[in-house]
């Protein structure tokens, strides 16, 4: 995978489609995990896992990027504004992101990056002995939020991504319209 620092600009990024951003930067590294640029083979998986957990979105889910903490960053097919849609699965939520695919590279991470991308809680778990996340890896919640758990650098861990929207979709989808507060009971993986 390629990787770059956290100084070098994404403005270079081609961002002109889908296609295009994947060709000329599929599976790059910003920011040492910051942010990683999906491949074409690695949207593919990451669209199927966001459908799995969020199934109001079926058919609309298009993966581009996504960062650190495990969120999936998508046009939402769906939209004719081609907007961004950051996919939570630690809260359980969907964001808008105020952008397109261009205005997010060239705008939303370069001004925002703490508000997108959620940088000094990626340097708060660096600074506590946390490794990096490879390609592969997300650095995810223990307990998600939707089920309780703080949102603190002592409920992360380092993890396979796959395996942490697999579970963690799971969760969502059998407690989604849960009144707030309704207490779970015994959670099993079988």
């Amino acid at each position: 995978m390629k990787r770059v620092g956290a100084d070098e600009s994404v403005r270079r990024i081609d961002v002109g489609s889908l296609p295009d951003l994947f060709e000329s930067a599929g599976g790059l590294t910003i920011g040492g995990g910051l942010l990683r640029v999906h491949t074409i083979e690695s949207a593919t998986a990451a669209a199927e896992l966001v459908q799995a957990a969020y199934p109001e979105y079926v058919g609309r889910v298009s993966c581009f990027a996504f960062d650190w903490a495990g969120r999936q960053f998508s046009v939402d097919l769906g939209d004719a504004r081609d907007i961004v849609q950051m996919f939570e699965i630690g809260t359980g939520q969907v964001l808008e992101i105020p952008a397109d695919l261009e205005g997010f590279f060239d705008e939303e991470i370069v001004q925002y990056t703490d508000a997108a991308l959620g940088e000094s809680f990626f340097s708060a778990w660096l600074g506590a002995g946390g490794g990096e996340p490879g390609f592969n890896e997300c650095v995810g919640y223990r307990r998600p939020l939707f089920l309780g758990g703080v949102d603190d650098v002592s409920n992360l861990e380092l993890t396979d991504l796959s395996v942490y929207w697999t579970v963690f979709g799971q969760l969502r989808v059998k407690t989604r319209g849960l009144p707030p507060g309704t207490r779970v009971g015994r959670v099993g993986i079988e």
